[in-house]
C-alpha cells in the first residue's frame, strides 16, 4: 500500500499547459510524464489525457477530462511568500493572461484554480498575543485584494 497521495486537478482540455506554467513558478518543479487517450476515448485518441508533474517535489496529476467539473474556491492552493517581492511577483504572474484578482490575498489563475498569496507574516498577525493587534491587521487584511506587509504591520499598529 502506497503512503503517497496526489493531488489531481481537473482540467477540459488544458492539463499540460496548466501544468508546463505551474513549473514555470516554483523551484524544483518539473513535467514527469505525460499519457494521451487511445482509440477507446471518450477523447479523440492521441490528445492528451493526463500529465504527472511535481511543484517543489509535491507530485500532481492534469487530467483533461473534460469540461464538467470546474475549479471553484472550495479548493486552492497557498503559497507562503517571504516579502513583499515575492507576493508582488506571484500575484502579477497569476493574474495575467485572464487570471483574476480576488479578496483578501486570493486570486485565481487563468485556468480557474484559486491561489491564496500570502506573506509569511501573517499568522503572527493575526494570532498576535495583544487581540486589539490581530483585530486591526484582520480588519486591514479584509480590505486589501493583493496583501500590502508593510500596510498590515501598520495596521497592526495603530497607524
Amino acid at each position: 500500500m502506497s503512503d503517497k497521495i496526489t493531488t489531481c486537478l481537473w482540467f477540459d482540455t488544458e492539463g499540460e499547459e496548466a501544468a508546463r506554467f505551474y513549473c514555470t513558478l516554483f523551484p524544483n518543479s518539473r513535467i514527469v510524464g505525460v499519457s494521451h487517450y487511445g482509440e477507446a476515448g471518450p477523447r479523440e485518441a492521441g490528445t492528451v489525457l493526463t500529465v504527472d508533474f511535481e511543484l517543489d517535489g509535491r507530485p500532481y496529476v492534469a487530467l483533461n477530462g473534460g469540461p464538467d467539473h470546474p475549479f471553484t474556491e472550495a479548493v486552492s492552493f497557498q503559497i507562503s511568500c517571504a516579502d513583499q517581492d515575492e507576493v508582488d511577483r506571484y500575484w502579477e504572474v497569476l493574474t495575467a493572461d485572464g487570471g483574476e484578482e480576488g479578496p483578501c490575498g486570493w486570486v485565481k489563475d487563468r485556468f480557474g484554480l484559486s491561489w491564496q498569496v500570502v506573506p509569511d507574516v501573517m499568522p503572527e498577525l493575526l494570532t498576535d498575543p495583544d487581540p486589539d493587534r490581530a483585530n486591526r491587521a484582520m480588519a486591514a487584511m479584509m480590505k486589501m485584494g493583493k496583501l500590502d506587509i508593510a500596510a498590515l504591520r501598520a495596521a497592526a499598529d495603530g497607524a
